[in-house]
């Protein structure tokens, strides 16, 4: 099972890694100036500064999910690893499975 897991985020890393360029940073840091409190915090009526551009729905490599911005929140980084956590199966958890893209069809 962790070997299959290991495999996985192998093969994802490969394919997600050139997504995250220059271009997302420069997205992410426009993104955040626009949005800059967690969305995570605020539900708890905490006032945290964001630090990360999370996608709502995860991307897992799908070109036109990754950039959709109305697919981004802003998160802090304790309430991103959270979630996170909780979608990929982090921290002994099973992974939950999110709503289909178009290229879970193809």
């Amino acid at each position: 099972m962790q070997a299959a897991r290991k495999r996985e985020n192998a093969n994802r890393d490969k394919a997600v890694t050139a997504l995250y360029g220059s271009q997302w940073q420069k997205a992410r840091a426009v993104f955040l100036r626009e949005h800059p409190l967690c969305v995570g915090c605020a539900t708890t009526g905490s006032i945290t500064p964001a630090s990360v551009v999370d996608h709502v729905i995860p991307h897992r490599g799908d070109v036109r999910q990754f950039w959709n911005r109305e697919n981004w929140q802003p998160l802090c980084k304790p309430c991103h690893d959270t979630k996170t956590a909780r979608e990929d199966g982090g921290f002994g958890r099973a992974r939950i499975q999110t709503a289909k893209t178009d290229s879970d069809e193809a």
